[in-house]
């Protein structure tokens, strides 16, 4: 830790701030509490070692050894590189900006809770209405429960479609009990001129089984690409109906089957953006020296974002192990200690734009 550094430190002096005065935190809304922003100043306007920010700041050594071991975590405090025994404090504009990427991130992970919930309350509100109105069917939104009532409603879109099927595949590499069930039904619908397009998770690419099937599809006549990670399971039908999962986690326990123009314009568009971002599946994934690909680059935001291994791994569609090792791979490739810093790290090195949520 920094405050074992610190104990070899000598004493410095002077500074702008009079000894014993606690910053008033005028950095607090950027997350940091005025004792961590008092040492941080300290060590900017000269004060070296714990003894003189003791003196300086009239505070007892354990307190001054937990800030800098704060700061540190932080990236705002590291040792010197010209003197391992002093310490170093990152210049304000560097320090400001690792602040305001920890409070973005925060914000984020805010989102993702509020979109979570969102969601929750969508499908309270769906399965509630669907059990006042069961005649309700031809409703713009219409709830499916269970994965027989699922299949069934999918045999009639399938039977029913006429010119295109869109298809978000997320979940890594397929079952091959699905893919095989599935081939005949594709092959019906290209073989009537259904024009149809599949994103699958870039995971698949390091499963033989998937990746035959899909090259297969080419061959059939469908388009195929891949992307590092998907929202959740959704099939467009003739831009008219769009079928969602109701829980990305378990697609088997329900969808949503959305036929409101608006919804599906939306939709649709989600689709189409996701397409021009994604590598057609024949196009090599292999990244430059010092490059992340597509894979890393998303489980280096998941990981900035402060998600699990396991949730990293279900929205790349690997398993958490896999994940684990990505995530260990990632910190150590940018020496980072801590999963935020990771992220830190991450934007001053140009691996994410700083504005990303």
């Amino acid at each position: 830790m920094i405050g074992r550094v610190c104990l070899e430190m000598r004493r410095g002096g002077g500074g702008m701030v009079d000894a014993g005065a606690i910053h008033s935190g005028a950095l607090g809304s950027l997350g940091l509490e005025p004792l961590l922003e008092s040492v941080y100043i300290a060590l900017l306007e000269g004060t070296n070692g714990v003894a003189g920010i003791c003196g300086r700041l009239d505070l007892p050594e354990q307190v001054v050894r937990g800030a800098l071991d704060r700061l540190s975590e932080l990236a705002l405090v590291r040792p010197s590189a010209d003197s391992p025994h002093r310490l170093y404090a990152v210049s304000p504009h560097v320090g400001m900006e690792i602040l305001i990427a920890q409070q973005r991130s925060e914000v984020a992970a805010q989102q993702q809770r509020l979109e979570s919930a969102q969601a929750a309350a969508a499908r309270f509100i769906l399965d509630y209405d669907g059990r006042q109105a069961p005649g309700s069917s031809e409703a713009e939104v219409k709830y499916l429960a269970g994965l027989d009532a699922i299949r069934d409603h999918l045999t009639v879109l399938n039977e029913q479609v006429a010119e295109e099927l869109l298809t978000f595949a997320p979940g890594g590499p397929q079952k091959p009990e699905n893919m095989r069930a599935s081939r005949p039904l594709n092959q019906q619908l290209l073989g009537r001129g259904v024009q149809m397009r599949t994103i699958y998770l870039d995971s698949i690419r390091h499963d033989r089984p998937t990746m035959d099937h899909a090259h297969w599809l080419t061959e059939q006549g469908c388009e195929v690409r891949t992307v590092p990670s998907l929202p959740n399971r959704m099939i467009i039908y003739d831009r008219k109906f769009v079928m969602i999962a109701s829980n990305a986690d378990d697609t088997a326990a329900g969808a949503v089957q959305v036929s409101s123009p608006g919804m599906v314009t939306v939709l649709h568009s989600l689709f189409e953006s996701v397409w021009q971002s994604a590598e057609p599946l024949k196009a090599p994934q292999h990244a430059g020296p010092g490059e992340l690909t597509g894979q890393q680059a998303e489980a280096l935001r998941l990981l900035a974002l402060g998600h699990t291994d396991e949730a990293i791994g279900k929205r790349l569609g690997v398993s958490p192990r896999t994940a684990r090792r990505i995530a260990s791979s990632l910190m150590a490739h940018l020496g980072a200690r801590s999963r935020f810093q990771a992220g830190v790290i991450a934007i001053q090195q140009g691996f994410l734009p700083s504005g990303a949520d």
